[in-house]
């Protein structure tokens, strides 16, 4: 996976953090890799479970985390056109990822208890129908395997 953000390649990060934050930098990023948790989504679906972002910086986060290698895109020869994003594997290797900054943002931001007892259970929205909250990774929980 090579970035598009930072010229310089690989070699131009000081860390596989500051890489992943290249990835994921950009306010709807992180929001577009839980919308597509689970199953692949259009282009209408995905506007419609981020609130507030326009159709072209959609776009834009979009292409950017497609050439990123975390994102998808399938374009289907019908009519009307249909095209539909979805998560690779280190896409969802990311998501993953995010589950324990979404803990930490439950607890440390917004002040909230824990929503299992068991902690290990909470996992990503996965496979949801919109409910849950976006950024909120520990929303459902995950059979344990998964």
């Amino acid at each position: 996976m090579v970035t598009v953000g930072r010229p310089g390649g690989p070699d131009a990060y000081h860390c596989g953090i500051d890489a992943a934050m290249d990835v994921t930098g950009g306010k709807w990023k992180v929001l577009i890799l839980w919308a597509l948790e689970g199953s692949p989504r259009r282009f209408g679906e995905l506007r419609r479970m981020l609130p507030g972002v326009t159709e072209k910086v959609l776009t834009t986060q979009l292409r950017e985390l497609e050439a990123d290698g975390v994102v998808v895109r399938e374009a289907y020869d019908e009519v009307p056109p249909r095209v539909e994003y979805a998560l690779t594997g280190p896409g969802a290797a990311l998501g993953d990822a995010l589950v324990p900054l979404g803990r930490w943002g439950r607890a440390h931001v917004l002040g909230q208890p824990p929503l299992y007892e068991d902690e290990s259970r909470a996992g990503s929205p996965a496979g949801h129908a919109g409910g849950g909250t976006p950024g909120d990774y520990d929303e459902q929980p995950r059979k344990p395997g998964s």
